[in-house]
């Protein structure tokens, strides 16, 4: 049987959560994937091995949301297939580290307004940590909850990229009314 492996690093402050409680939260992912975890909390290594190539990806996945900045819990919803996580380097936009704090201040707002909106309009879940915004949830929300994010960093007004979505889910919802979207 071959056996396949991964090798990530995580920062050390995540550890903590990948392991969870009494290891649970490695257990379970474990078990989910039926693959092997390794951690070196003194450097911030994951070894993942296993013989399914797609259980280890989806726990590469996993492990991948929890190291920016995600919940177990939320992070364990990508071990459903129609589930996925994009993450976004703010380094590919921001020039200064000045520059990155007002990026990641336009796309959590004031008291965290502009990311519940943008969770709650496409039924996403976003972390905004250390130099990357992460984003969890069905694919095509996920693609459209990216969309809105690069035009906030952009520099587009917040209201144009409400609407842009607001308008997108009305459209998802006359589709799913329609019978044109399952």
């Amino acid at each position: 049987m071959t056996e396949f492996s991964y090798e990530l690093k995580i920062p050390k402050e995540r550890i903590a959560v990948l392991i969870g409680t009494k290891g649970e939260a490695k257990k379970e992912l474990e078990d989910a994937t039926h693959t092997h975890i390794k951690i070196d909390s003194q450097e911030g290594d994951v070894f993942i091995t296993g013989s399914d190539a797609l259980f280890l990806f989806s726990a590469k996945e996993v492990i991948t949301a929890i190291a920016r900045g995600f919940n177990p819990d939320i992070a364990f919803l990508l071990l459903k297939q129609e589930y996925s996580l994009e993450v976004i380097s703010m380094q590919d936009f921001a020039k200064t580290k000045n520059h990155l704090l007002r990026l990641k201040g336009r796309v959590i707002g004031k008291e965290g307004k502009a990311r519940r909106l943008l969770e709650e309009l496409t039924e996403t879940y976003l972390s905004v940590y250390g130099k990357t915004i992460a984003i969890v949830g069905e694919t095509e929300n996920v693609s459209a909850c990216r969309r809105a994010v690069q035009a906030l960093i952009g520099g587009s007004p917040h209201s144009s990229v409400y609407k842009f979505l607001e308008k997108r889910r009305a459209e998802l919802r006359r589709m799913r009314i329609t019978g044109e979207l399952k």
